[in-house]
């Protein structure tokens, strides 16, 4: 790997991977010593070896908090959906995965498309500052968006007491 490579993403000699440890699908445990572990933790160790420099998690709750760090020398790379708002501030790669997305309704709601969502009368939760949350602000125009701190757990849980759309996750990362 060139120099210039590695101090580009790993300026001070250590790789500082921020990692959402909300997203229960890249992050699905803890090592034996109690790290993160999961497709984000890995991806991470690994750029580090290919880099030849050590690697430190840097674990954030939710992936608005590591978009809200950007810029601010606590993390060198991280695995977050890309949007247009996150742009502004962090250069993003091609899409490692995608997450499918779809909404959750209670039983017996009228709903049964996707194009039956967005209308009047109609609230979505979504969890505040996630990557599907962030593409909803963009495309929603009729339903009620209700955001949701806390992240997709407790979007489902607010939806199932009040009657409402969930939209459990989406988004490219």
């Amino acid at each position: 790997m060139s120099p210039e490579i590695v101090a580009q993403l790993a300026p001070t000699g250590v790789l500082r991977a921020a990692i959402n440890m909300g997203n229960f699908l890249l992050v699905t445990g803890r090592t034996p010593d109690g790290g993160p572990d999961g497709v984000s933790p890995e991806m991470a160790r690994e750029i580090g070896r290919r880099l030849g420099v050590p690697v430190k998690l840097v674990p954030y709750a939710r992936p608005n908090e590591i978009a809200d760090a950007a810029g601010t020398d606590a993390w060198d790379i991280a695995n977050i959906g890309a949007e247009p708002q996150r742009a502004e501030k962090i250069s993003f790669t091609a899409a490692y995965c995608e997450i499918e997305a779809t909404y959750l309704v209670p039983p017996g709601s009228p709903i049964t498309s996707m194009d039956q969502v967005d209308r009047k009368g109609i609230r979505i939760c979504s969890g505040a500052g996630a990557a599907y949350t962030l593409w909803l602000e963009r495309n929603i125009r009729n339903a009620e968006l209700v955001l949701v701190p806390g992240g997709g757990g407790a979007a489902f849980r607010n939806s199932s007491t009040r009657r409402s759309t969930f939209m459990p996750g989406s988004g490219r990362g």
